[in-house]
């Protein structure tokens, strides 16, 4: 039951009926020792009149005080959680016309030209991992520069940042009374939006959360300084970034993203670096060769074609470096290697880019033997430097997982014995490998075992087809397959001890290529009937055979001394190192189809910034 009450005041119990004293202060019945409360008409005693003067009193005061009072503000609502709720495009519009008006203004300039940085954020992870709980180091000045991947705010005075810079991630604390910075708390984060970048100075220490025992290790915040805002609406953690078209597009994007993709490309810089490490401790000079080229030669392959404006002329963009890193060694320089781009008009696929990387080396006084052992070291090597070990697991994108073993010594496979065993079909003698003869043998055994060779039919066609579908699908941990046909290599010598085969190697890893490798063919007289050779398979219709090299055949007639010649695909050592099954993972711009119109407007157009004149020429003037 509510208790009766008079102007705010619960009423004693004297007044609340019931007692003798009601009587006499309605009925006008004066009581012994009662007081009148002038307020209310009422007789009391001096205790209760005591009583109600004194709340009256601080009735009053709080009324005063509440009158001498600013009026308080409304609350504002919250304007990030309101802009969670717009689309990507109104998102963008809002905030480039937001940003505009700090370029105008400056309040604060959004893109400051410099911010001094004097922490990497991995090693203050490093160094400061054991404070403890609630430990604070204010003597220790730390400035870095990093992203905001999530922003949460309590009340007006406290602020959380998730940063991310250098592929590391800490916590910024902000509280209003550790602010050193001139211009006032609110105003450093009201503008501050996820995905912008930002510069933080403060000091390190350990949380203490009141829920939990162990706080987190953060930097604790005296000045936070937007160094370049994101206008474009970050994907949400939650559901991420996964569309692959989208992800090869927008690298930028997907880095921001997916953590995977940049471990991918650190690894990728690890394997170059190492492969440079590898060639330099052995005395190897690296060199660089033309992208452009008079003749696509080096390589069988499709080349790209493009035209010199100034000579009017065609030229071919570079399949391999091969002929012109064999012309250094004719000049002398008898260790050369070259890390670059080739380039090659054929199809692109899982495995396959139209620009793709690859090492090649050459080393006079050396054979196919000496290459072998050296590929050995160094694809073992670069594994165990990467990962640690020799063992890696595989994924491919038909759900099969390969455990690889990379350590040395590894499996050798001769191939046309090879092929014999599958087929069930005696080849043809070595000499007799490129006779018209053979090219219907090869006929017959692909019928044979039901396998398809797209024209031309070539000779060297059909057993690279055989080859692909008998002995590479084997090669699961890495193996050498040797004893190839001469006019499968036109650059490789001739095999020392069985008439019609070269001496040349390639390296298979989960049944794909990763290395091809010969002793190299230095007689000019054998090298041009090679080139020969391919003009011809050239003329039945394959446009991956080679033309006929003057240049090279005139550097071989000044003597290229006995050499091994080494070629590996650095992206396809990267797919293996990195478990990716699309060589579009490990390239960091990989090639993408034209996305069509541009329908998306731009910030500058969005906030109607207009262009200004060059060279102080206005205009629509001439």
């Amino acid at each position: 039951m509510t208790e009766p009450t008079k102007d705010g005041v619960i009423l004693p119990l004297t007044e609340k009926g019931g007692g003798p004293s009601t009587a006499s202060a309605t009925g006008g019945t004066e009581g012994p020792n009662l007081h009148l409360d002038e307020e209310t008409g009422e007789r009391v005693s001096k205790s209760e009149l005591k009583k109600r003067q004194k709340q009256r009193q601080l009735v009053a005061k709080r009324a005063e005080k509440a009158a001498a009072a600013p009026p308080k503000a409304q609350k504002a609502a919250n304007t990030e959680i309101d802009e969670k709720d717009l689309t990507p495009n109104q998102y963008f519009e809002i905030r480039s016309r937001a940003i505009n008006k700090l370029r105008e203004n400056h309040q604060p300039n959004p893109y400051p030209h410099k911010f001094h940085v004097n922490t990497d954020l991995r090693e203050f992870l490093k160094k400061y991992k054991d404070l403890k709980t609630g430990e604070h180091l204010k003597d220790v000045e730390v400035r870095i520069g990093a992203r905001i991947y999530t922003k949460r705010e309590s009340g007006a005075n406290l602020r959380f940042y998730d940063v991310r810079a250098e592929g590391a991630r800490i916590q910024i604390m902000c509280q209003s009374q550790e602010s050193t910075s001139e211009v006032p708390f609110i105003e450093q984060h009201e503008h501050l939006r996820r995905g912008d970048i930002i510069g933080i100075k403060g000091y390190p220490g350990r949380t203490s959360p009141k829920n939990r025992a162990e706080g987190e290790l953060s930097i604790f915040a005296q000045e936070v300084v937007l160094l370049s805002p994101c206008l474009r609406q970050l994907p949400s953690e939650h559901y991420g970034f996964k569309d692959q078209e989208q992800r090869h597009r927008r690298r930028y994007l997907d880095l921001i993203i997916n953590d995977n993709t940049r471990n991918t490309f650190i690894t990728r810089s690890k394997i170059i670096r190492y492969v440079r490490s590898f060639f330099d401790e052995r005395d190897f000079v690296e060199v660089e060769t033309p992208m452009m080229n008079q003749i696509a030669g080096g390589a069988t392959a499709k080349p790209f074609v493009t035209f010199h404006n100034e000579y009017n002329q065609e030229l071919f963009m570079r399949v391999a470096p091969e002929l012109y890193l064999k012309e250094l060694i004719v000049g002398g320089l008898e260790r050369v290697y070259e890390i670059g781009r080739l380039f090659r008009n054929e199809g692109a696929d899982l495995t396959h880019n139209p620009e793709f990387t690859s090492c090649e080396f050459y080393q006079a006084f050396a054979d196919m033997y000496d290459i072998m052992e050296m590929t050995e070291d160094l694809v073992s090597g670069m594994v165990h430097h990467v990962t640690g070990g020799y063992n890696t697991t595989y994924h491919t994108q038909a759900g099969e997982t390969f455990e690889i073993n990379w350590a040395k010594p590894w499996k050798r496979i001769e191939m046309i014995p090879a092929l014999e065993e599958a087929t069930g079909k005696k080849f043809p003698p070595g000499d007799q490998l490129h006779t018209k003869e053979t090219n219907d043998f090869l006929r017959g055994v692909l019928k044979k075992v039901k396998v398809e060779c797209s024209p031309p039919q070539t000779n060297a066609r059909m057993i690279d087809k055989l080859v692909g579908e008998f002995i590479e699908e084997k090669c699961v941990n890495p193996t050498f397959i040797v004893g190839h046909p001469q006019m499968m290599s036109p650059l490789a010598k001739y095999h020392r001890s069985n008439k019609g085969l070269c001496e040349r190697f390639e390296a298979f890893v989960c049944k794909k290529e990763i290395v091809n490798a010969y002793t190299e063919l230095n007689d000019p007289f054998d090298q041009r009937l090679r080139f020969e050779e391919q003009a011809l398979q050239k003329a039945q219709g394959d446009d991956e055979a080679q033309l006929i090299d003057h240049t090279f055949l005139d550097a071989l007639e000044h003597a290229l001394p006995p050499t091994g010649g080494f070629g590996m695909g650095i992206d396809r050592m990267v797919m293996f190192l990195t478990d990716n099954y699309s060589i579009r993972e490990v390239l960091t711009f990989p090639f993408v189809k034209e996305e069509g119109q541009r329908t998306k407007k731009q910030a500058a157009e969005v906030a109607g910034v207009e262009p200004g004149p060059a060279e102080d020429v206005p205009l629509g003037k001439k």
